[in-house]
């Protein structure tokens, strides 16, 4: 079997750096350019006081699938951090490109009695099972319960497992799962760039 390698081994010089020595830029802005496309959690919560909070957040993967887990990186304690340690629950909103705007515009360093929802005119959603709504115009929202918090030096990770999953059934495919055609998810890339919807192709895994 014959594939396409990226570089050869005699291909152009590689600049170097390590933690100790980073870019002038720093390692955050390496890290995120370099670790891309990111997709984006639009994550809500409620504070324990009854504030709604709204944020997005690229730091974002699959951390279990039996049981769902979703992991959620926020960079610093923010509102988003304290909420779910004071209350055990969040949701993650899945947006589209018509929302990459105003998924922006909600990570704007606000203090923690603004309520995103109304400040950019979204609609709160009461969630089937948690307290904290959900994104009436994000067309997927996953709704967690506090798995663990890990402290990761000026990060903490969110483990979230998922209890509840509604999707609008505009995005869905025969087969019953999302369709990514429609979905058309942003996503995150380095500096202040915003990644559309790439193009696809079916490549099945070997076997063997």
């Amino acid at each position: 079997m014959h594939l396409r390698v990226g570089w050869l081994q005699n291909g152009p010089m590689r600049t170097v750096h390590t933690p100790e020595d980073p870019p002038a830029s720093g390692m955050y802005a390496l890290l995120t350019a370099a670790v891309a496309p990111r997709p984006i959690a639009w994550v809500s919560t409620v504070s324990a006081d009854g504030h709604p909070n709204l944020a997005p957040y690229s730091f974002f993967t699959v951390a279990c699938t039996d049981p769902a887990i979703l992991a959620v990186t926020s960079v610093g304690r923010k509102d988003t951090y304290r909420n779910v340690v004071d209350t055990g629950e969040f949701v993650v909103n899945i947006g589209t490109e018509s929302l990459m705007e105003v998924i922006n515009a909600t990570s704007a360093p606000v203090g923690p009695e603004v309520d995103e929802f109304a400040a950019f005119g979204l609609t709160a959603e009461p969630s089937d099972v948690v307290a904290a709504p959900r994104v009436a115009e994000a067309p997927i929202a996953f709704e967690c319960v506090r798995h663990d918090v890990i402290d990761l030096g000026t990060s903490a990770m969110l483990l979230g497992r998922v209890v509840s999953v509604s999707i609008v059934d505009e995005v869905l495919a025969p087969d019953g799962l999302p369709d990514f055609g429609a979905l058309l998810p942003p996503s995150r890339l380095g500096r202040h760039q915003w990644g559309y919807a790439p193009r696809t192709r079916d490549l099945p895994r070997p076997t063997r």
